[in-house]
């Protein structure tokens, strides 16, 4: 194994992380924030960077050797080294990525977990309070990712089981889907649970710089400049494009007419989706996840989602956390050695059984234990904090009554 710093590679990591940054902000703090009221546009963002600030401190205080050092009875890490102390002065390479240097990987990985953390306010927006949501980022990041990334990424007991998560299908679709869901079924309905895009046009350059930044997030994957990042990007691509396609015949057969929204979500489905296998699958099987992942979400948004009656406001549930099974599963399908030589046996297509039984066993632990504890959180707040905003203010738009800003001109 090479362990000599490469320049390529370095380079190409740096693209990447940058490529996840602009991600979240602003990609996903305009995708949420052109789909709701324009009352709470600026609530929206706002959730979004400050996550992002949170997440960029407390990574480098804990998170980060929590996940990614010495294992613990495949449970978490050890903290060797708080506040990164001494790595960035030793000049160290990643034990994991060993052309790299540690705090690039550290740093890659940081944005993965910032990310992660955000797309759960997608769920509860326009009526959780600020404070709430800033003491559940912090300790959904401890309870719940930092347990979870070490199982699947630090040598936790389900990557010694076998499990793959190439790029965060469980990791970061399936817990923030999850945990989406564990709150809004606290915090009950919105007094007007209708979708009102103020301003779509936000949603379409959000969408676009996500598209643009999951090329980082999934061939940054590859930890290298190399053939599986290429080939994680064409697949990533792919799955996207098919992804619109399939959500935008799905709105024609259902409604008559295609919607832009709809094809935003379709990309997205495809993104997730193909996320835990952009390194594992090719084109053909990339086809399938893509199309068969935005149908499946298109009826969970469309169908499930009122019947069920939860208010998942941006449907990250019903795009995140399902892409995010569906996808992980495709692992255990469709997963090919030639792909990755790193894997020592493929899917289901190539006569092994175990693979998606492992899968399915991974995608069960996760999605119980982040419900589970993100309710415990959930509630240890509204006992506390309160999760939910006053009902006038919820009507009158948190931008005002939260911030005393407004992000258009008052009438």
């Amino acid at each position: 194994m090479t362990t000599i710093l490469d320049s390529g590679d370095t380079a190409w990591m740096l693209i990447s992380t940058a490529l996840v940054i602009l991600m979240t902000i602003p990609g996903l703090a305009l995708f949420y924030s052109g789909l709701i009221r324009k009352q709470n546009v600026l609530n929206t963002m706002f959730l979004s960077f400050i996550t992002f600030a949170i997440v960029s401190v407390l990574w480098f205080v804990f998170g980060y050797d929590l996940v990614f050092n010495s294992d613990i009875m495949g449970i978490i890490g050890t903290i060797k080294n708080p506040f990164f102390n001494g790595v960035l002065e030793s000049g160290s390479l990643a034990t994991l990525a060993p052309t790299i240097p540690t705090g690039l990987f550290a740093l890659f990985q940081m944005t993965f977990a910032a990310i992660t953390v955000a797309l759960i306010s997608g769920a509860i927006v326009e009526r959780m309070k600020f404070s709430a949501w800033l003491a559940f980022v912090p300790v959904w990041l401890l309870l719940v990712y930092v347990p979870v990334a070490h199982w699947m990424w630090g040598g936790g007991f389900l990557a010694q089981l076998g499990a793959l998560d190439f790029a965060g299908g469980i990791v970061v679709h399936l817990t923030s889907g999850i945990a989406a869901l564990a709150l809004v079924l606290l915090l009950g309905v919105r007094k007007d649970m209708r979708l009102l895009p103020h301003n779509l046009g936000y949603s379409v350059i959000g969408a676009g710089l996500l598209w643009f930044g999951w090329f980082g997030f999934n061939a940054g994957s590859a930890l290298s400049a190399g053939n599986l990042a290429v080939s994680a990007m064409i697949v990533t691509n792919i799955s996207a494009a098919m992804g619109m396609l399939a959500w935008v015949l799905m709105d024609k057969l259902n409604t008559g007419k295609p919607t832009l929204l709809g094809a935003l979500s379709g990309a997205i489905a495809g993104l997730a989706s193909i996320t835990p296998a952009a390194g594992y699958v090719n084109i053909p099987a990339a086809i399938i996840i893509g199309f068969v992942a935005s149908i499946v979400s298109y009826y969970a948004v469309s169908k499930i989602k009122p019947w069920l009656g939860y208010d998942d406001a941006l449907d990250v549930f019903g795009i995140h956390g399902v892409c995010g099974i569906l996808g992980s599963l495709a692992v255990g399908i469709f997963a090919l050695p030639a792909i990755n030589s790193a894997l020592t046996q493929g899917g289901l297509i190539t006569g092994n059984l175990n693979l998606i039984g492992v899968q399915l066993l991974a995608v069960i632990v996760v999605m119980v234990y982040a419900f589970g504890m993100t309710l415990i959180i959930g509630k240890v707040l509204d006992k506390t904090l309160g999760l939910r905003v006053e009902a006038e203010d919820e009507v009158q738009g948190l931008d005002v009554n939260l911030h005393e800003e407004s992000g258009y001109r008052l009438s």
